[in-house]
C-alpha cells in the first residue's frame, strides 16, 4: 500500500513537472513571438512592454497580435480622451489653448470611435471569405485615429504647460497606435498571403 501511495506520488510529482516546463515554454514562445513581430514596428519597446502582459492570450497568432495592439491603442485613446475633456474645464487658460483643447477633444473622440471601428471589423476577419475587405477597412480606421491623435498637438500654436502636458499623453497613445497599425499590417500580410496560396 505505501509501495503504491509513492509511485502515485512520482507519478504525480512527474505530471506537475512535465506541465510547468511545457507552460513555461509556451510562454517563452509567446514572447519571442511578440519580440519578433515588435521589431517590425516604429517603436518596438513601447510595443513589447505593452504587450507582454497578453502573451497568454497571444500565443504566436498575428491575429491575436494585432487584436491586442488595438485593444491597447483604444484603452489609451479613452484614457486620454477622458483626460482631455476633464482639462478643457479647466481655468486660467489662455483662449488659444481652450480652442486648442476643444478641438482636441473632437479629434481623440473621433480616434477613439475609429479604433472602437477596428477592434469590431478586426474580429469579423475569420467569419467570411472577405477577408481583404475587412482588413482594409481595419488600417484605414487605424490610419485615421492616428492621424487625428497628431493632428490634436498640431492645434497647439504656441509652446507651454498645456500643449506640453497634451503632447505626453498624445505622444503615448500615437505610438501604440502607429504600432498597432504596423501589425495590423503585418497580419494582413501573412494571411492575405496564405488565402491566395489557398483558395
Amino acid at each position: 500500500m505505501e509501495r503504491a501511495s509513492t509511485i502515485s506520488l512520482v507519478i504525480i510529482v512527474s505530471v506537475l513537472c512535465v506541465a510547468v516546463s511545457v507552460s513555461a515554454t509556451s510562454r517563452t514562445g509567446s514572447s519571442d513571438f511578440i519580440k519578433s513581430s515588435c521589431s517590425s514596428t516604429r517603436y518596438p519597446a513601447v510595443c513589447v512592454q505593452s504587450l507582454s502582459v497578453y502573451a497568454s492570450a497571444i500565443q504566436q497568432s498575428p491575429k491575436q497580435l494585432a487584436q491586442a495592439a488595438l485593444n491597447v491603442s483604444l484603452a489609451r485613446a479613452r484614457s486620454v480622451s477622458t483626460f482631455v475633456s476633464k482639462l478643457s474645464h479647466a481655468k486660467g487658460m489662455s483662449s488659444r489653448d481652450r480652442a486648442a483643447i476643444k478641438d482636441c477633444v473632437d479629434n481623440i473622440g473621433d480616434s477613439v470611435d475609429e479604433l472602437t471601428r477596428s477592434v469590431q471589423e478586426l474580429g469579423r476577419t475569420g467569419k467570411s471569405g472577405s477577408f481583404m475587405w475587412h482588413v482594409s477597412n481595419v488600417q484605414t480606421w487605424v490610419s485615421a485615429a492616428l492621424t487625428d491623435e497628431n493632428t490634436c498637438v498640431d492645434g497647439f500654436v504656441t509652446k507651454g504647460k498645456v500643449k506640453d502636458v497634451v503632447r505626453g499623453r498624445i505622444v503615448n497613445v500615437a505610438q501604440v497606435t502607429s504600432n498597432a497599425l504596423a501589425l495590423v499590417n503585418r497580419y494582413a500580410h501573412k494571411s492575405g498571403t496564405n488565402n491566395a496560396a489557398n483558395p
